[in-house]
């Protein structure tokens, strides 16, 4: 009876903490993370992704398409690293699971996974 207590009595935990790469291929975060900012600031959540050479299509929850390109110091690939956004996307109903694990997430130059 005891334990039942202690188990009710414990505070969540907190989001864990992930680190991944900074300089590891732009598709593949993106792949990872499945999340989009566009050029005005909202957050997208990314259905699918179509990979053709350098350049690769993004399909969002919302039907809105992308063309991207693959570059590391592209103003989206800054954003994601620095979890810069003024809103999440309406249409793409991105959970607040997914937004939290988001934030949580690093990405540092010497220590992580390279995915």
């Amino acid at each position: 009876m005891v334990e039942a207590q202690e188990k009710v009595q414990k505070p969540a935990s907190k989001e864990k903490k992930r680190y991944y790469r900074k300089n590891v291929d732009f598709f593949k975060l993106i792949e990872k993370i499945k999340l989009w900012p566009s050029r005005n600031g909202t957050l997208h959540g990314i259905r699918s992704m179509k990979i053709t050479g350098n350049t690769a299509e993004i399909v969002t929850h919302c039907n809105e398409r992308f063309i991207i390109r693959n570059s590391k110091n592209s103003r989206a690939a800054r954003w994601l690293r620095n979890k810069w956004f003024f809103h999440v996307c309406p249409g793409c109903k991105i959970p607040q699971w997914k937004l939290e694990k988001y934030s949580a997430t690093y990405l540092n130059q010497f220590w992580g996974s390279s995915l």
